[in-house]
């Protein structure tokens, strides 16, 4: 059986605690805006450009979806352990040292956005530029986008597809084989 080197160890605990810590703001944020937001007036922090807007999301992105709860959760389930999958097979190489803060960024924004669903059937959502007329959204929603843009760059354009093949099920099967 392949023991796990000290530096995944360390690496996976990292991960989990920091997916414990950026949930944990998450759900502070929107702990926060219910308590300040709710059943009031939108605060102006730049008046025309950016508000705290309190909003019960109970679809998607823009609305999209609403009212599919279940559909919401099994689809974060689903994420969380691809990525779990992902950072557990990732090597423990400098080069992939982004991918794991990336993928932590994408699990804690999937994990804070199920937990409000499972708790209250919909999503705190409060951050809204005014000046685009963007969609309301909260920090979750800030860890899903930005990291996933951000992978989507470091996919196009700094690794390559020899980089993934920690994940191939042949690269598997062929180790073992060699075993």
């Amino acid at each position: 059986m392949n023991k796990m080197s000290k530096r995944k160890k360390i690496f996976l605990i990292v991960d989990v605690i920091l997916v414990i810590l950026l949930v944990a703001l998450d759900q502070f944020t929107k702990y926060l805006a219910c308590e300040y937001l709710q059943d009031k007036p939108a605060f102006k922090i730049i008046d025309g450009v950016l508000e705290l807007n309190f909003l019960k999301n109970s679809g998607a992105a823009f609305g999209m979806l609403q009212n599919q709860k279940v559909f919401f959760i099994l689809v974060a389930v689903f994420i969380l352990f691809i990525i779990a999958y992902v950072l557990f097979r990732m090597p423990d190489d400098k080069k992939y040292n982004v991918m794991h803060f990336l993928l932590v960024l994408i699990a804690s924004g999937a994990a804070g956005n199920m937990i409000d669903r499972v708790k209250q059937d919909y999503v705190v959502d409060f951050i809204y530029f005014v000046i685009i007329n963007f969609p309301i959204f909260n920090v979750a929603d800030i860890y899903v986008t930005v990291s996933t843009f951000l992978f989507v760059i470091l996919f196009l354009f700094y690794y390559n597809e020899n980089d993934f093949s920690f994940l191939s099920f042949k690269q598997q099967k062929k180790f073992r084989e060699f075993k």
